[in-house]
């Protein structure tokens, strides 16, 4: 068994699709460990804020195999695939690691560059592994984050039981 962490993002009726989010991932990987959740500005276009969290669970699947499963769920959610990178979105799954390997297969990298460029990754992805080395960086999460400067990314922590499921 593997430990996989992957990182979960919508802007578009965010914390229904979260919690339907967490149902399937729970559907298909069983016991998860689940960061507290975040909401930050949207990155790259103007949109609705995002809500974001990170999961990590075990697992006997490939990389790849991850990858697929958690496209299924991102379509279950109406994930639309559409030519612009940064965009609204129902759902975004990203596998962040895959255990403590490097994976260059096709269009998947792990560990993703993201954990090291984005607060509404490294932050959630810190509070339930912060002691976990980065396979590359050789660094802990909550060292990473502790150097992290998230002047310019600011995160406010949420509760989804507060939130309408919309």
């Amino acid at each position: 068994m593997v430990r996989v962490y992957v990182s979960v993002g919508s802007n578009i009726q965010p914390a229904r699709h979260v919690r339907r989010a967490l149902q399937d991932l729970r559907r298909e990987f069983h016991e998860l460990q689940v960061s507290p959740v975040y909401a930050s500005a949207a990155v790259g276009f103007d949109g609705d804020d995002f809500l974001n969290l990170v999961v990590g669970f075990d697992t006997g699947d490939t990389p790849e195999g991850v990858a697929e499963r958690l496209r299924r769920i991102e379509d279950a959610n109406g994930r639309v695939r559409g030519p612009e990178r940064y965009a609204a979105r129902t759902l975004d799954l990203d596998a962040l690691t895959y255990g403590d390997q490097s994976v260059r297969s096709g269009r998947l990298i792990l560990p993703r560059d993201e954990i090291t460029r984005y607060a509404f990754v490294l932050r959630p992805l810190a509070d339930i592994a912060g002691d976990e080395q980065h396979p590359e960086l050789g660094r802990t999460y909550a060292e990473l984050w502790a150097a992290f400067d998230a002047r310019d990314q600011p995160l406010r922590r949420v509760s989804l039981d507060d939130m309408e499921s919309g």
